[in-house]
């Protein structure tokens, strides 16, 4: 999906990344994000029994930068970053510092909330991303979007109407729980913003690369590689599923993004917290220690659909005609 192997020369003022390629393709795209998010938290909430929340995203991290280096080692692919401007670096630092904390903080979050209840409240990420879009990429949003998207957060509150109350009401580890994931959806949210723009340089692979790598190198010192080896079978095969969601998930968001605009891809990425409480519907009986709520309402279902239908609208609305800012702007980067 990357046209090309050299980076473009830099020089001038930088454009607004704008999305090109396959729209339908960054449709499925997003989709296997929203699927792979779904599933993550609940294995990361399991895996915290046999390691700490540093040394699993260190794993995940290093996991995946070799593994993308060698790919793109392989095709002469790899970045360069030094022919890049001064903005880039600063980007670069805005995603890295973006990316770690959220993996960090999301997996520390799991310690005092269940699985269920941190896809709640990390819905403020992808909200922030599509407000970001509308407002850094000035992205067009048609009428059809807006009513999608108040559908959408109006069926996520129907969808949880039984833990909205306890969510309002959190005290204790739960307050420290749902702060901690806050914080983890809005250094998200900057990192997706940094992510996207970076495109005007960079393939979405060596963004992933190079972030990967540096994310590595700085939670070395707060890891503890050696604590892998009391881990169990069973806990192996979590930190190996864990370390393939972050190439496949992250691999297709950055991609979605290069296909399709981040308003439309933030609101499939919505749909993550269904997954979620479907897959601990499923799995529930084999691991109580999710602690997954009683079963859902009637109101609970009705909400589902909803946001079934908001998502529908606010990624597929009708696209209204472009204001005219003095050009499309922006090539992809094809480093």
């Amino acid at each position: 999906m990357e046209p090309g192997s050299a980076e473009p020369p830099v020089a001038g003022a930088r454009a607004l990344h704008r999305a090109g390629g396959n729209p339908r393709l960054g449709l499925l795209l997003a989709l296997a994000t929203t699927l792979q998010w779904g599933f993550l938290s609940i294995a990361l909430k399991l895996l915290l029994d046999g390691l700490d929340a540093f040394t699993i995203t260190w794993y995940r991290l290093t996991a995946a930068a070799l593994v993308l280096a060698a790919w793109q080692a392989r095709r002469g692919r790899l970045p360069r970053p030094w022919r890049l401007a001064r903005s880039s670096w600063l980007l670069l630092a805005v995603a890295l510092a973006g990316l770690v904390g959220n993996y960090v903080l999301f997996v520390v979050s799991l310690e005092y909330v269940s699985p269920a209840t941190a896809q709640v409240v990390i819905q403020l990420a992808p909200m922030l991303f599509l407000l970001g879009g509308l407002v850094v990429f000035r992205e067009p949003f048609s009428r059809l979007q807006w009513v999608g998207l108040v559908v959408l957060v109006g069926g996520l509150a129907l969808f949880f109407n039984d833990r909205l109350p306890a969510l309002v009401r959190l005290s204790g580890q739960e307050a420290v729980g749902a702060a901690i994931v806050v914080v983890a959806g809005v250094v998200w949210a900057g990192y997706a913003l940094a992510q996207k723009q970076l495109l005007t340089e960079l393939s979405s692979v060596n963004i992933l690369l190079l972030v990967y790598a540096g994310s590595a190198v700085a939670l070395l010192p707060l890891a503890r590689p050696a604590a892998v080896t009391g881990l169990s079978g069973f806990e192996l095969g979590l930190l190996v599923f864990c370390t393939l969601n972050t190439l496949g998930a992250y691999g297709c968001f950055a991609e979605a993004l290069a296909h399709w605009e981040a308003s439309r891809v933030s609101a499939v990425i919505a749909l993550t917290p269904l997954v979620t409480i479907l897959a601990i519907l499923w799995l529930a009986p084999l691991w109580p220690e999710l602690e997954m709520a009683a079963g859902l309402d009637a109101v609970g279902l009705g909400g589902a659909a909803v946001v079934v239908v908001g998502s529908v609208m606010a990624a597929l609305g009708g696209r209204p005609r472009l204001r005219r800012t003095g050009g499309r702007g922006g090539a992809r980067g094809a480093a």
